[in-house]
């Protein structure tokens, strides 16, 4: 039966899932790369589509902002709808010169601050690793469609980093050899929730903001300029 906050029936969502920060980039995944998109929740404003992508059902759903929001769709994804794999796919500050914007990171451990590991689990946990497994196909999938990839660890923050009083005390306090090279806001949730459902969870990014670089990415781009992030994941994602 459908949740609180999905109204999807029960076989309406695909084992895979694609997942979107933005309501508005599920909408522009379902309309410019799924075939026989339906629209299956708008819950909240939370859309969510399944349609065929290749011959192969696949859902793209929003999760928006921030772990409390991803937490509760991804839970109810994996423990109501007997979804089998997330695959996030959002925007993310760089935490390392080295990268560029529209840089595609694959993230492979978070660490947050926050409690939701405690809250949910009592569990006292801050470290949360992707999985191994759904990383691997994603990196071979990069590999045959000559996309290029950066993999490393993942800041998930309870807050904007550029909205950070003082950036270098929450640095300070991330384990000395955990070296973030990206920071955003959902991927620890997503990775924990997995951990404890016994699924398979993964996180792609694109860079938009970088203290190293001027440029910042606009609101068109973050929409409607991560074309090579989306094909990878859904080429990954019906290939699990």
């Amino acid at each position: 039966m459908p949740t609180p906050h999905n109204e999807a029936k029960i076989g309406e969502i695909a084992k895979t899932v694609i997942m979107p920060g933005d309501p508005l980039r599920a909408k522009y995944i379902a309309e410019n790369f799924l075939e026989d998109a339906k629209l299956v929740n708008k819950v909240r404003g939370m859309l969510a589509y399944t349609g065929n992508y290749k011959g192969k059902e696949i859902t793209v759903m929003a999760h928006g902002m921030g772990i409390p929001s991803v937490g509760i769709y991804t839970y109810e994804l994996f423990k109501y709808y007997d979804v089998d794999n997330i695959i996030r796919i959002g925007s993310c500050g760089a935490l390392s010169q080295n990268l560029k914007l529209f840089d595609i990171v694959l993230s492979e451990k978070v660490f947050s601050e926050s409690n939701y590991a405690l809250t949910l689990n009592n569990e006292d946990c801050h470290i949360c690793e992707s999985n191994v497994e759904l990383n691997r196909l994603i990196k071979k999938v990069a590999n045959e469609e000559d996309i290029k990839i950066v993999c490393g660890n993942t800041l998930t923050s309870d807050c904007f980093s550029p909205y950070m009083t003082n950036e270098e005390e929450t640095m300070k306090r991330i384990p000395r050899d955990f070296n973030p090279i990206s920071v955003e806001m959902e991927a620890f949730a997503l990775f924990y929730n997995a951990k404890i459902l016994n699924k398979k969870a993964s996180c792609l990014m694109s860079v938009v903001d970088s203290p190293f670089i001027k440029e910042i990415a606009t609101t068109s781009e973050r929409e409607t300029g991560l074309n090579t992030m989306i094909k990878l994941a859904l080429e990954a994602g019906i290939k699990n």
